[in-house]
């Protein structure tokens, strides 16, 4: 089981704190790569004094755990927003620009508005102006595998996991054939099996390779 350590996962947040920074939040995002259903995003204001040496990149932990500090999280974060870009909105912005939509969503839905927000990836240009749903700039810093150097985007990575498996998860009772709440959506080989025999879904992102390739196929067979 991976552990971290406070000064680690918490370095970047001391810097700001440092600077007279109160209200620090982290963004990080879930399902860029999925073949289905949306990309979803959130943002995490901890605690300054908050702690947990199990919080980290959310890809990194199993469901039982990540599950365990998905909800303590909840009880313990001063706020957190979610933002999400459906299937179809992908389709339209494309996956990049949806992510970066989500990601602002956040800022709409948190009720704290943070003076810093720190972005896993590098998904916003440094000259982006960022806004808070009050109109007010905000700083913020783009962090290269920052669910895993900071506490508050790996509390998002966290939180929006968790989040969009429980959306995969019911959207299998909507379409049974496809078994989403163990592959979520991701291209795995029995993922692409129920593609090949069912064909997409109204929640399949249209626009993607694999996805589309098997629409062309459906076609031709029809055709031909």
């Amino acid at each position: 089981m991976i552990q971290t350590k406070e000064k680690d996962m918490k370095r970047i947040e001391k810097e700001f704190y440092d600077q007279g920074y109160e209200m620090i939040a982290g963004i990080d995002e879930a399902g860029c790569g999925p073949l289905a259903g949306p990309v979803v995003a959130c943002a995490v204001i901890l605690p300054r004094d908050y702690f947990n040496p199990l919080i980290y990149d959310s890809k990194m932990l199993y469901p039982s755990t990540r599950e365990k500090i998905f909800y303590e999280i909840l009880n313990n974060a001063i706020d957190i927003g979610v933002g999400i870009c459906s299937n179809e909105e992908i389709d339209k912005l494309n996956i990049r620009n949806a992510t970066r939509k989500a990601m602002e969503r956040t800022l709409e839905d948190i009720e704290i508005q943070p003076d810093v927000v720190l972005i896993d990836g590098n998904i916003f240009d440094t000259n982006y102006n960022m806004l808070n749903s009050n109109g007010k700039r905000v700083i913020f810093k783009n962090i290269v595998k920052g669910d895993r150097k900071s506490i508050t985007i790996a509390s998002a990575s966290i939180v929006a996991k968790v989040l969009r498996d429980e959306i995969m998860s019911e959207y299998e009772k909507l379409y049974p054939n496809f078994k989403f709440s163990k592959h979520k959506g991701y291209p795995t080989k029995e993922h692409l099996q129920e593609l090949r025999k069912f064909g997409p879904t109204e929640i399949h992102r249209k626009t993607f390779k694999l996805v589309n390739q098997i629409r062309i196929d459906e076609v031709l067979l029809k055709l031909f």
